[in-house]
C-alpha cells in the first residue's frame, strides 16, 4: 500500500508591504514601526507572537507579506494590527 502525503498550502497573504523603519517621534501616540502598503503609510506597534522577524536586527526597507486591518482604537488614525507577516 502506498500512502501519498499532501503538503498543506499556506493561505495567500492579503497584502504586500514595506517596513520602512521605526517611528522615533516623541508624542503620546507615536512609536512602533512605519509600513507602506498600497501607496499608504501606516504604523504598527507589535508583531504577532508566531512571527519570527526581529525588527531590531533587520535592515530597512524590509519587504514583507502580511495580513492586517486598521486598528479601530488607533490614536492618530494610521495604526494597523498585524495578524500574520513574513519576509518576501
Amino acid at each position: 500500500m502506498v500512502f501519498l502525503v499532501s503538503c498543506q498550502k499556506e493561505d495567500p497573504y492579503l497584502s504586500e508591504g514595506t517596513i520602512t523603519g521605526p517611528d522615533f517621534r516623541e508624542c503620546a501616540c507615536c512609536g512602533g514601526w512605519f509600513i507602506d502598503i498600497g501607496g499608504e503609510t501606516y504604523r504598527f506597534q507589535e508583531l504577532p507572537c508566531s512571527c519570527s522577524l526581529d525588527l531590531m536586527n533587520e535592515e530597512f526597507p524590509l519587504d514583507v507579506f502580511l495580513d492586517w486591518k486598521k486598528d479601530p482604537d488607533g490614536c492618530l488614525g494610521d495604526e494597523i494590527i498585524v495578524y500574520r507577516i513574513k519576509k518576501k
